[in-house]
């Protein structure tokens, strides 16, 4: 194993238990919905839990309006901005994903349990801005943030679609 890869596998492995165990603590401490629809609760929480998209999107408009790179066609790109667009990218699949999870999730859940879905998103917006951060120190380092997110997301799956089917 080289050392970018061991750099990732402890990112990753580190990423994916931070997830778990601030989720976990999370919902210990959200309070329960004040609203008695599941669905209403989790397009809130889904709206907090796109705002990473929103602060890359703006990092890239930003940087584009003060350089050279204002015509994204001249391929003038600065190395931050071409990084910003693809933690833009992964972030929109990560949260087509998060949205789709959490909503399947919320209609699945007993009521009691419901705040998963605020300490989820809480998790999902860390561990994107940690992505982030860590794709702008050095690439191998967005494992962190990236496995945090991406185990979420599978973690949210899987359970909608278990609580589905039991």
């Amino acid at each position: 194993m080289t050392g970018d890869q061991k750099t990732v596998a402890i990112g990753a492995a580190s990423g994916i238990a931070t997830m778990i165990v601030a989720v976990w603590l999370l919902q210990l401490v959200l309070p329960r919905p004040a609203t008695a629809n599941p669905l209403d609760y989790a397009v809130s929480w889904n709206a907090f839990a796109a705002l990473p998209l929103f602060f890359t999107l703006a990092a890239i408009g930003n940087a584009r309006f003060k350089s050279e790179a204002i015509d994204p066609t001249l391929g003038k790109d600065s190395p931050k901005m071409i990084i910003d667009g693809r933690v833009a990218d992964n972030t929109l699949q990560q949260f087509a994903l998060f949205a789709v999870a959490t909503l399947a999730l919320a209609v699945n859940l007993p009521p009691e349990r419901l705040n998963v879905v605020g300490a989820a998103a809480i998790v999902f917006v860390a561990m994107r801005l940690a992505f982030w951060a860590g794709y702008r120190i050095r690439p191998v380092y967005r494992a962190f943030g990236f496995a945090g997110t991406a185990y979420l997301n599978l973690a949210l799956l899987a359970a909608a679609l278990w609580l589905a089917i039991a």
